[in-house]
């Protein structure tokens, strides 16, 4: 997707959701806060239905920073994700009930850092072995897009009273970008071809994410 797509791609859900405040109608309903823990993380939100068919949502789920060593094409790295999601979201009840479509936009900071490195040890390259000596490694970068479309169903958010739950299926939908930085002897031109062979191989794997999928439950009171 280039950089035009993308913005007007932006633009269109971000006017769809202004939209559908727009031409909602019908008297004020209660609005719900509510928690939710899942995938894509733990987190807050707030609900605020706009009539028995319609309601716009916005939430900020997390799992925070943590370290991850994993072995990716046969190299054992050691890693750090970063999982934060923003979200404003447009809920359609077709049957004036609880159960919905949702239509949205995330805000992402999803991003894996890894780094094969340490003097002494040997790694295989795109085929051929390396035996590290100070200042070599390998870094991988994997992130997922900052801007992404959303979209789901689930049950619950209602324009009702009280305690209310609810969950949600769906996904950010956005395809991984694979970033790798060699070092000292890696960054030479002898070791290019494998590190190019290396790249591809990571980008056929982990590189093949194409969303961020969303499972969740969440417990909210309406007032």
């Amino acid at each position: 997707m280039t950089a035009v797509s993308r913005a007007r791609t932006r633009r269109l859900l971000f006017a769809t959701l202004a939209a559908a405040a727009a031409v909602a109608v019908g008297p004020a309903q209660a609005g719900e806060i509510y928690l939710q823990a899942g995938l894509p993380g733990v987190g807050l939100g707030y609900a605020q239905p706009l009539s028995s068919w319609l309601g716009v949502r916005g939430d900020f789920v997390t799992l925070g920073t943590r370290d991850r060593n994993t072995t990716e094409e046969g190299i054992a790295y050691q890693g750090k994700i970063k999982t934060n999601r923003g979200g404003l979201y447009a809920d359609l009840f077709p049957f004036a009930g609880g159960f919905r479509f949702t239509l949205g936009a995330t805000s992402n900071d999803y991003k894996l850092n890894l780094d094969a490195s340490g003097t002494g040890s040997t790694i295989n390259v795109g085929g051929t072995n390396y035996t590290l000596g100070p200042g070599d490694g390998l870094g991988v970068e994997v992130k997922f897009p900052s801007t992404t479309p959303y979209v789901g169903f689930g049950w619950g958010h209602q324009a009702e009273s009280g305690l209310r739950f609810s969950f949600d299926l769906g996904a950010s939908i956005g395809k991984a970008k694979v970033t790798v930085t060699p070092r000292g002897q890696l960054a030479q031109p002898a070791a290019q071809a494998d590190v190019d062979r290396e790249t591809a191989e990571l980008r056929d794997g982990v590189g093949k994410v194409k969303g961020i999928p969303q499972l969740s439950f969440a417990i909210g009171y309406s007032f």
